[in-house]
């Protein structure tokens, strides 16, 4: 297995990514872990379902992806586990303002749970327009109330836990490496955290582990708890929902750069303070900021964000042309969205698409890893991933397919390589070719009468065959599937 280098910013560098569960220290974990088929944990911080997911959060999603995807290149396997925040979100990250969830249904007109249940079906439907693998294991803040009041109990017989008239609070004094992710000195936190002021905090970076319901208010989403009638605070759901599923102790933790000072410094305090076990994640990753143009951050608070569905496919755009422009730029770099950027990733993706046709449609239908007879190229895998390998280097990435495209070697085995990079690029390369090289009125016809093979309908598939052949195709059945081409 090649080595694997990934920028941690836990240590700030890049350093040889090596799996808990290949450690020679916790073999006995380690067996463990490949039972289980989970021999890398992973966790993925997901979306707060009070609105659509804009492309600046859907970057954060194609990265996570991406990493996925190297790993399991690789030759790992990954346990993948991603979160939905359906309760606890405040307006103000520092544990002030209204419920995201709550501001939401008022917007709309929903109950809170409605708004989440809608805006969870859009994030996934999203996902799959990006053609981003789903987790292994969906967990939402809501189905694990529990775990977040066993979690707290366990840090208030520790003693790292307060009570005031609105909440349980996170004592941060406590906790002497409160600063070691964000790597800013504790007065630089404190200050920022002083923009929004709760005076019944003993320290301006404590932080809410359950909040209390208002007097005389009525919330939509609330539950019983031994401190008082109210609900978790938005950090502690991922150190309660991580450890559920990949334990005490995994290997890679991802999410947004703005996540580094509060959201992910807060989830290492109270789990590391709970557990009494250091680290609790081995590696943490972060991606940079989606800007407009002009280089103001999209955030659904400024109004400025733009989604998937307003931002490319009413202009006429493919999704994938967004996940195309992701990988030209490195995940660590700020990446800049505007509508000529789109367009022009547009006719980057359709150039390698054709590069990809002109080597000759492949099969519908395909077996095993080579394709018709051809060859993964060693040479070319070998500089993809060092590309890939190298902190993900997606643009390097895309450079050698490039230079596979433009290179001498067999049609065939340029084939059989670019679509054995597409396991990571996740461009859908192979289906995205069949589909732009067949009219649709033959692709149907083809694939009913693949489909009539697969059902031993053999009469059927002998006439669907004809009507084919009378649209002025040729078929040929391969033993890796039926090929449809123009007939000469």
């Amino acid at each position: 297995m090649d080595k694997l280098f990934l920028y941690n910013t836990l240590t700030r560098a890049k350093e040889e990514f090596k799996p808990i569960a290949t450690s020679p220290q916790d073999l006995t974990s380690a067996l463990s872990l490949r039972r289980r088929g989970s021999a890398v944990g992973l966790y993925t911080c997901g979306p707060t379902v009070y609105n659509y997911a804009h492309l600046g959060n859907l970057r954060s999603y194609i990265f996570e992806d991406v990493l996925k995807r190297v790993l399991l290149y690789n030759g790992y396997e990954v346990k993948h586990v991603m979160n939905i925040t359906d309760v606890g979100h405040l307006t103000g990250d520092r544990d002030m303002g209204e419920d995201k969830l709550e501001k939401g249904a008022r917007r709309e007109g929903k109950s809170a749970w409605e708004i989440a249940e809608f805006y969870a079906k859009a994030f996934k439907k999203d996902l799959k327009l990006l053609n981003i693998i789903e987790p292994d294991i969906w967990c939402k803040a809501t189905d694990h109330i529990q775990e977040q009041i066993d979690l707290i109990k366990k840090l208030e017989e520790k003693g790292y836990v307060y009570k005031t008239s609105d909440g349980v609070y996170y004592d941060t004094s406590k906790f002497k490496d409160y600063a070691k992710l964000s790597h800013l000195d504790l007065e630089t936190l404190r200050e920022g955290a002083r923009v929004e002021i709760n005076p019944e905090k003993k320290n301006s970076t404590d932080f809410a582990l359950w909040k209390f319901t208002l007097k005389g208010a009525q919330r939509q989403m609330e539950w019983n708890s031994p401190w008082g009638v109210g609900f978790p605070g938005w950090h502690i759901e991922c150190s309660a929902m991580s450890m559920k599923y990949l334990g005490e102790h995994f290997d890679i933790h991802c999410g947004g750069i703005d996540h580094i000072n509060v959201h992910h410094t807060n989830e290492i305090a109270q789990t590391e303070a709970a557990t009494g076990k250091r680290p609790w994640v081995n590696y943490w990753l972060h991606n940079a900021f989606l800007n407009i143009a002009g280089g103001k951050k999209m955030a659904k608070s400024d109004e400025n964000f733009l989604t998937l569905e307003n931002g490319l496919i009413k202009k006429g755009i493919n999704p994938l042309v967004y996940r195309f422009a992701a990988l030209q730029t490195h995940y660590r770099k700020p990446m800049e969205y505007s509508e000529e950027a789109m367009r022009n990733a547009a006719k980057g993706l359709e150039h390698l698409y054709n590069q990809t046709r002109e080597l000759g449609i492949p099969p519908i239908r395909r077996a095993g890893r080579n394709y018709e007879s051809g060859i993964i190229n060693k040479e070319f895998k070998n500089k993809f991933l060092e590309a890939i390998n190298d902190d993900l280097n997606m643009p390097q990435a895309l450079a050698v397919a490039q230079e596979l495209l433009k290179s001498d070697i067999p049609a065939k085995e340029k084939l059989a390589t670019v679509f054995d990079f597409d396991k990571v690029l996740g461009l859908n390369i192979e289906s995205a070719i069949k589909i732009s090289a067949l009219p649709n009125e033959i692709k149907q016809l083809a694939e009913a009468r693949e489909k009539a093979r697969k059902e031993k309908k053999w009469q059927e598939a002998d006439k669907l065959r004809k009507e084919i052949e009378s649209g002025g195709y040729a078929v040929e059945d391969t033993k890796d599937g039926m090929r449809v081409t123009k007939a000469k």
